[in-house]
């Protein structure tokens, strides 16, 4: 198959999630066509293809950490600003349709439409990967009218929708679009077994002068991404375990001055750092304002062998498991002490960080999901 991949920008979780199904479909002989604005080295093996946008502000589905004024959300333009950007998606596209068999289009936006126009224009089959930070705005009441209808046409006619989780698809996707369930693929995002593993841990404790036992909460220093309510919980375990806390933002100042001496901040590091981090730690914590639609650190936790205790509600529910960690009331409190618990439980402990490794490799292994991923896109190049 030859096959687009067409993504808004570069993205965090989608780009990972994107760049993971461009090298399963390379790495089983099928050609892709890997596009993004400032897509640079892309994707090792594919066909690279940058959008040229002609602006200076690049449109996103929410704002990183980072975000100033070079950055603007599609959900929260005009019609007229939002379709100024639609050409040069479709240009893009449409310069390499002819090579085309099937196009996977990302997210509930921009790239949707662009997706949808092309493929009606040459006959192609599409199908749209929705993640919930795409659709979720349209819950808030956000997105112009006449901006969504368009994005909810090309949902509507898609040959097929891939979701991360159920949550995504039946709470964010069907509470608004009344999609058929036989058209959609439920399909987890990918970890690496080998860099997500229990025996990858390097000399990792020495280099961050790390005590052996020590709970990691990694994410944004971000107000929705919780690590406040972390650093409230660690006051009911503090004395078991310190927590280390990896990634960056606006709230560190002020966290690592409320955390005092129960852990430390390590800032931003190296992926190949993060992910030892994770494999030697005892447990993941994890505490989000809001309910995530799949969270990547779970999986990356659970592949390492690391129990999680968390948050529950949202896609997280699918995949933590009560004998792969501990799902909490959206309190500090019922987290630090579901922690604490979890520290003097060495028993549980144990078993739980052999059934992690175990859901990993059945679950989310991309040796697993990539054939999956293959088949149901041969099947609707077969059925159209």
């Amino acid at each position: 198959m030859n096959i687009a991949i067409l993504l808004l920008n570069k993205g965090r979780g989608s780009g990972v999630a994107a760049k993971d199904q461009a090298e399963v479909l390379l790495g089983q002989n099928h050609t892709v066509f890997y596009i993004h604005p400032e897509v640079g080295d892309g994707v090792n093996g594919a066909h690279n293809i940058d959008i040229h946008l002609g602006k200076k502000t690049l449109p996103v589905h929410e704002y990183l950490p980072s975000a100033k004024e070079d950055q603007k959300a599609v959900s929260s333009m005009g019609y007229d600003e939002a379709m100024s950007y639609l050409p040069a998606y479709e240009n893009a596209l449409e310069s390499n349709i002819q090579y085309i068999d099937i196009v996977i289009g990302h997210h509930a936006n921009l790239t949707a439409i662009a997706t949808a126009n092309i493929c009606k224009r040459y006959n192609k089959p599409y199908v749209l990967f929705l993640h919930g930070t795409g659709i979720e705005p349209r819950h808030q009441g956000l997105y112009d009218d006449k901006v969504w209808q368009l994005i909810q046409t090309a949902i509507e006619d898609a040959n097929g929708i891939i979701v991360t989780t159920e949550y995504v698809r039946d709470h964010l996707v069907r509470n608004l679009i009344d999609i058929p369930l036989d058209r959609f693929l439920v399909l987890p995002c990918g970890v690496d077994l080998t860099e997500f593993n229990p025996g990858n841990t390097g000399s990792i404790i020495d280099k961050y002068d790390l005590s052996s036992k020590y709970v990691i909460c990694p994410g944004a220093l971000s107000t929705l991404k919780g690590p406040q309510n972390v650093v409230q919980a660690s006051k009911y375990y503090s004395d078991l375990a310190p927590t280390i806390f990896i990634g960056d933002g606006e709230l560190k100042e002020e966290l690592e001055e409320e955390l005092g001496d129960r852990g430390r901040f390590l800032g931003f590091v190296s992926d190949a750092d993060k992910a030892q981090l994770i494999n030697a730690a005892t447990l993941l914590a994890a505490a989000p304002e809001k309910k995530e639609h799949f969270g990547i650190i779970y999986t990356e936790a659970i592949a390492g062998g690391v129990p999680v205790v968390a948050y529950e509600g949202g896609g997280v529910n699918s995949l933590v498991t009560e004998d792969t960690g501990v799902l909490t009331q959206r309190n500090p409190k019922a987290l630090g002490e579901a922690v604490r618990s979890l520290l003097l439980d060495r028993k549980t402990h144990d078993s739980m960080a052999i059934n992690c490794r175990k859901r990993a490799a059945e679950l989310y292994s991309t040796d697993v999901l990539g054939p999956q991923l293959i088949r149901w896109l041969s099947g609707i190049l077969n059925a159209y």
